[in-house]
Protein backbone atom coordinates (compact mmCIF):
# COMPACT_ATOMS: atom_id res chain seq x y z
CA UNK A 1 0.00 0.00 0.00
CA UNK A 2 1.14 3.77 -0.72
CA UNK A 3 0.32 6.40 1.47
CA UNK A 4 -0.03 10.15 0.77
CA UNK A 5 0.10 12.25 4.11
CA UNK A 6 -2.10 15.84 3.60
CA UNK A 7 0.03 18.71 6.04
CA UNK A 8 -0.84 21.72 7.08
CA UNK A 9 1.01 22.75 10.00
CA UNK A 10 3.84 21.35 12.52
CA UNK A 11 3.23 17.86 11.78
CA UNK A 12 3.25 16.20 14.69
CA UNK A 13 0.76 13.78 13.67
CA UNK A 14 3.30 13.07 10.79
CA UNK A 15 5.54 12.49 12.90
CA UNK A 16 3.81 9.73 14.41
CA UNK A 17 3.15 8.11 11.04
CA UNK A 18 7.00 8.23 10.27
CA UNK A 19 7.54 6.30 13.66
CA UNK A 20 5.06 3.56 13.46
CA UNK A 21 6.83 3.14 9.84
CA UNK A 22 3.37 3.45 8.05
CA UNK A 23 3.92 3.44 4.04
CA UNK A 24 4.05 6.98 3.56
CA UNK A 25 4.65 7.12 -0.41
CA UNK A 26 3.74 11.02 -0.55
CA UNK A 27 3.77 14.45 1.46
CA UNK A 28 1.13 17.21 0.36
CA UNK A 29 0.97 20.71 1.87
CA UNK A 30 -1.15 23.50 0.96
CA UNK A 31 1.41 25.88 2.54
CA UNK A 32 5.02 26.10 3.65
CA UNK A 33 4.83 24.25 6.71
CA UNK A 34 7.50 22.02 8.95
CA UNK A 35 5.19 18.80 8.15
CA UNK A 36 7.29 19.69 4.63
CA UNK A 37 10.82 18.85 6.00
CA UNK A 38 9.50 15.62 8.36
CA UNK A 39 9.95 12.44 5.48
CA UNK A 40 13.33 11.86 4.44
CA UNK A 41 13.62 12.90 0.37
CA UNK A 42 15.11 9.39 -0.91
CA UNK A 43 11.88 7.64 0.96
CA UNK A 44 9.19 9.98 0.01
CA UNK A 45 8.55 13.18 -1.80
CA UNK A 46 7.27 16.45 0.03
CA UNK A 47 5.51 18.77 -2.18
CA UNK A 48 3.72 21.90 -2.19
CA UNK A 49 0.94 22.58 -3.82
CA UNK A 50 0.02 25.87 -2.52
CA UNK A 51 -2.66 27.31 -1.88
CA UNK A 52 -2.49 31.47 -2.26
CA UNK A 53 -6.44 32.18 -2.50
CA UNK A 54 -8.53 31.95 0.77
CA UNK A 55 -11.25 34.30 -0.36
CA UNK A 56 -14.47 33.40 -2.05
CA UNK A 57 -12.37 33.65 -5.48
CA UNK A 58 -10.97 30.64 -4.12
CA UNK A 59 -11.50 27.60 -7.05
CA UNK A 60 -11.32 24.84 -4.99
CA UNK A 61 -12.38 22.14 -7.83
CA UNK A 62 -9.26 23.39 -9.43
CA UNK A 63 -6.81 23.29 -6.28
CA UNK A 64 -8.30 19.34 -5.79
CA UNK A 65 -7.44 18.44 -9.03
CA UNK A 66 -4.01 19.33 -8.46
CA UNK A 67 -4.01 17.41 -5.82
CA UNK A 68 -5.66 14.47 -7.46
CA UNK A 69 -3.22 14.43 -10.14
CA UNK A 70 -0.03 13.85 -7.90
CA UNK A 71 -2.07 11.45 -6.15
CA UNK A 72 -2.67 9.64 -9.58
CA UNK A 73 1.12 9.94 -10.19
CA UNK A 74 2.58 8.38 -7.23
CA UNK A 75 -0.12 5.33 -7.12
CA UNK A 76 -1.78 6.55 -4.17
CA UNK A 77 -4.05 4.04 -2.30
CA UNK A 78 -4.97 5.74 0.93
CA UNK A 79 -4.56 9.63 2.26
CA UNK A 80 -4.56 10.84 5.42
CA UNK A 81 -5.41 13.72 6.72
CA UNK A 82 -3.40 15.26 9.55
CA UNK A 83 -4.15 18.74 9.85
CA UNK A 84 -4.84 19.67 6.50
CA UNK A 85 -6.37 22.76 6.10
CA UNK A 86 -7.93 23.22 3.28
CA UNK A 87 -11.51 21.67 2.25
CA UNK A 88 -11.03 19.75 -0.78
CA UNK A 89 -13.48 19.60 -3.54
CA UNK A 90 -16.07 16.93 -4.64
CA UNK A 91 -13.76 15.84 -7.76
CA UNK A 92 -11.12 14.56 -5.69
CA UNK A 93 -13.54 12.35 -3.28
CA UNK A 94 -14.24 10.90 -6.74
CA UNK A 95 -10.82 10.20 -7.33
CA UNK A 96 -10.25 8.22 -3.97
CA UNK A 97 -13.60 7.03 -3.51
CA UNK A 98 -13.75 6.10 0.51
CA UNK A 99 -10.11 6.06 0.17
CA UNK A 100 -9.65 9.46 2.56
CA UNK A 101 -9.39 9.35 6.31
CA UNK A 102 -9.26 12.22 8.68
CA UNK A 103 -9.12 12.98 12.57
CA UNK A 104 -11.33 15.28 14.69
CA UNK A 105 -10.93 16.64 18.37
CA UNK A 106 -14.41 15.65 18.86
CA UNK A 107 -16.53 13.00 19.51
CA UNK A 108 -18.11 13.27 15.95
CA UNK A 109 -21.31 13.79 14.97
CA UNK A 110 -21.53 16.32 18.16
CA UNK A 111 -19.06 19.50 17.38
CA UNK A 112 -17.88 18.88 13.88
CA UNK A 113 -15.99 21.83 11.90
CA UNK A 114 -12.67 23.67 12.76
CA UNK A 115 -13.71 24.64 16.21
CA UNK A 116 -14.21 20.98 17.86
CA UNK A 117 -12.76 21.62 21.34
CA UNK A 118 -13.92 25.43 21.88
CA UNK A 119 -17.33 24.83 20.87
CA UNK A 120 -17.57 21.80 23.29
CA UNK A 121 -16.46 22.97 25.82
CA UNK A 122 -18.66 26.06 24.99
CA UNK A 123 -21.77 23.75 25.57
CA UNK A 124 -20.00 22.58 28.69
CA UNK A 125 -20.03 18.46 28.15
CA UNK A 126 -17.81 16.49 30.84
CA UNK A 127 -16.71 14.19 28.14
CA UNK A 128 -15.46 14.96 24.43
CA UNK A 129 -12.73 13.24 22.55
CA UNK A 130 -11.40 12.34 19.19
CA UNK A 131 -12.71 10.80 15.91
CA UNK A 132 -11.07 8.96 12.62
CA UNK A 133 -13.38 9.09 10.11
CA UNK A 134 -13.43 8.52 6.40
CA UNK A 135 -13.33 11.94 4.57
CA UNK A 136 -16.42 12.78 2.45
CA UNK A 137 -17.18 16.51 0.32
CA UNK A 138 -19.39 17.16 3.64
CA UNK A 139 -17.00 17.84 6.24
CA UNK A 140 -16.57 15.89 9.45
CA UNK A 141 -19.51 13.65 8.23
CA UNK A 142 -18.27 10.16 7.05
CA UNK A 143 -18.64 7.04 8.84
CA UNK A 144 -16.69 6.46 11.84
CA UNK A 145 -13.23 4.13 12.08
CA UNK A 146 -13.20 4.36 15.62
CA UNK A 147 -13.42 6.86 18.65
CA UNK A 148 -11.96 7.52 22.17
CA UNK A 149 -13.28 9.70 24.68
CA UNK A 150 -11.69 12.34 26.82
CA UNK A 151 -12.77 13.55 30.42
CA UNK A 152 -13.39 17.22 30.45
CA UNK A 153 -11.44 18.49 34.01
CA UNK A 154 -12.95 21.53 35.86
CA UNK A 155 -10.10 23.72 35.12
CA UNK A 156 -9.88 22.94 31.39
CA UNK A 157 -9.16 25.55 28.88
CA UNK A 158 -9.24 25.12 24.97
CA UNK A 159 -5.42 24.38 24.80
CA UNK A 160 -5.17 22.28 27.47
CA UNK A 161 -7.93 20.02 26.65
CA UNK A 162 -6.57 19.96 22.87
CA UNK A 163 -3.24 18.84 24.21
CA UNK A 164 -5.10 15.94 26.30
CA UNK A 165 -7.03 14.87 23.38
CA UNK A 166 -3.77 15.05 20.79
CA UNK A 167 -2.31 12.79 22.85
CA UNK A 168 -5.29 9.89 22.14
CA UNK A 169 -5.37 11.52 18.38
CA UNK A 170 -1.98 10.09 17.91
CA UNK A 171 -2.19 6.89 19.04
CA UNK A 172 -5.67 6.38 17.78
CA UNK A 173 -4.84 7.32 14.48
CA UNK A 174 -2.28 5.24 14.04
CA UNK A 175 -3.96 2.63 15.27
CA UNK A 176 -6.48 2.96 12.60
CA UNK A 177 -4.05 3.61 9.78
CA UNK A 178 -2.01 0.39 10.90
CA UNK A 179 -5.21 -1.63 10.30
CA UNK A 180 -6.11 0.00 7.24
CA UNK A 181 -2.70 -1.34 5.98
CA UNK A 182 -2.64 -4.34 7.39
CA UNK A 183 -6.38 -5.66 6.20
CA UNK A 184 -6.14 -3.49 2.99
CA UNK A 185 -9.54 -2.09 3.41
CA UNK A 186 -11.75 0.86 4.99
CA UNK A 187 -15.12 -0.29 5.10
CA UNK A 188 -14.74 -3.34 3.26
CA UNK A 189 -13.54 -1.58 0.47
CA UNK A 190 -10.61 -3.13 -0.76
CA UNK A 191 -7.85 -0.22 -1.98
CA UNK A 192 -6.43 0.10 -4.72
CA UNK A 193 -3.03 -1.72 -4.47
CA UNK A 194 -3.82 -3.93 -1.66
CA UNK A 195 -3.15 -7.88 -2.66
Amino acid sequence: MRMAVLVSGSGTLLEAMIEAELPIALVIADRPCRGLELVDPAAAPSVLVERTEFGASFDRDEYSDRVAVLLAEHDIDLVAMAGFGTILGQRLFEAMPGRIVNTHPALLPSFPGWHGVRDALDYGVKVTGCTIHVATPVVDDGPILAQEAVDVLPDDTEASLHERIKVVERRLYIDTLSAIAAAGTILDQPLQGAT
